[in-house]
């Protein structure tokens, strides 16, 4: 029992990092609508996340975007060999952004944004056949990022600024597969962190070989979460000496990987434009999960997860119809870097294709308003957990996954 406890962990916090579930990426309605991209593409204040390197080719002094979005999602399971299936019934995410900047010379640059990039939640129907591995789980997490922005020729320049990650995660499932107290509710244990905080870093450059190309690159730092005295909360435990679960404290600290963005847009005409990125993520850094306890009779263990670098392809084009309206759409292929044996429903991912359009409308010199759509269809697989361990036997979850997303977004543009 105890190291099902342990697994519990492993869950709540691999979700902290993407790991093993579906990353919908949602930090700008321009870039989102043209496929995710914008390391190389110069429109808003939404380079304050895709490539702060490009703040400073904005025109205008002072330019502002905020956003926010709704994510619908949908995932189930089914098992046809023992005839089982469940749904997620989760609420709907609403994670925002809000980007700053302000040209001090023509050639320099300053800005602040703020973004939300793991701010969702799944949810299982109750005592589902894989509650032993989750039953809900809740997570929000604030990026804040102070930014700089210098030309160093007038088709050269670099940016880049510090990292601060501010957030909290609550997770619950049931200790096993079939223990209750004595009036049949199943045993579970919710766990709680907060005030979870981690610095890192990110740096852009971006360079025009001619007017109508532009290419750009961005890193973004591995970061190290630290969770410090997170709460575990029992319940419906049976009194017996054979499960002497309290109430606890945890320890654990994990790595978010390092990622790096390169690509390029290109201007054909007054009203044509096309972007692509590419995004490497070295999950590689991410082989296993140390866990320490508070509680001596709980033992810490080193939990395997052994994922891979995932690639991301975005592609994006922009059509300016007038003055007014300018047209958006995109496409990306988001690799998932679950290896085989390691798929765990708490974040149920795959491979995934991923359609997106929008468009702005200009409601005056200054002011746009931003709408963009993602439509999310991850790939039909057979996987299974591999690690779940009871009565000293290992005990795969199986199953089939059928996941999708849906997802609108409202933000608006001002520049002065």
């Amino acid at each position: 029992m105890k190291r099902l406890f342990v697994l519990g962990l492993l869950m709540l916090t691999a979700v902290t990092t993407y790991a093993g579930g579906y990353r919908v990426s949602l930090q700008g309605q321009r870039g989102l609508a043209m496929g995710h991209t914008g390391v190389a593409v110069v429109n808003n204040a939404e380079l304050a996340f895709f490539n702060p390197a490009g703040l400073v080719f904005l025109e205008n002094k002072i330019n502002a975007a905020v956003g926010v979005s709704a994510v619908f999602s949908d995932v189930v399971w089914q098992n046809d060999e023992f005839g089982q299936m469940a749904r997620t019934d989760s609420p709907v995410g609403t994670p925002f952004y809000a980007y700053f900047s302000y040209k001090l010379s023509d050639k320099f640059s300053v800005g602040l944004a703020a973004y939300t990039p793991y701010g969702s939640s799944v949810a299982w129907e109750k005592d589902w056949a894989g509650s032993h591995l989750v039953n809900d789980i809740e997570l929000a997490a604030i990026y804040v990022q102070a930014l700089a922005s210098y030309k160093i020729t007038d088709n050269l320049s670099v940016g880049g600024g510090p990292i601060y990650v501010s957030g909290s995660v609550n997770f619950n499932r049931n200790l096993t597969r079939t223990l209750s107290d004595i009036e049949g509710n199943r045993s579970n244990v919710t766990l709680d962190g907060s005030g979870i905080s981690a610095f890192g870093w990110s740096a852009g450059a971006m360079w025009s070989p001619m007017d109508s190309l532009r290419i750009g690159v961005n890193y973004r730092s591995e970061i190290l979460v630290e969770a410090e005295g997170g709460d575990a909360d029992f319940e419906n435990i049976p009194n017996s000496p054979l499960t002497p679960f309290r109430d606890t404290q945890f320890n654990a600290t994990l790595p978010l990987p390092a990622e790096l963005t390169i690509g390029a847009s290109y201007q054909l005409n007054k009203q044509w434009l096309f972007a692509f990125d590419y995004n490497r993520t070295f999950w590689d850094v991410y082989e296993s999960l140390d866990v320490d306890f508070a509680d001596p009779n709980i033992p810490d263990s080193n939990n395997p997860r052994e994922y891979k670098d995932a690639s991301i392809y975005r592609f994006g084009l922009q059509y300016t119809a007038n003055e007014v309206f300018t047209l958006r759409a995109g496409y990306y292929f988001d690799e998932s870097p679950v290896q085989e044996g390691y798929f765990a429903p708490e974040t149920p991912r795959n491979d995934s294709n991923n359609f997106t359009g929008g468009l702005s409308v200009n409601v005056s010199d200054r002011v746009a308003i931003d709408a963009s759509f993602l439509y999310s269809r991850f790939e039909e697989v057979d996987a299974s957990y591999d690690y779940y361990t009871e009565n000293g036997q290992n005990v795969p979850f199986e199953g089939t996954y059928k996941s999708s997303a849906f997802v609108p977004g409202l933000g608006v543009t001002i520049k002065i």
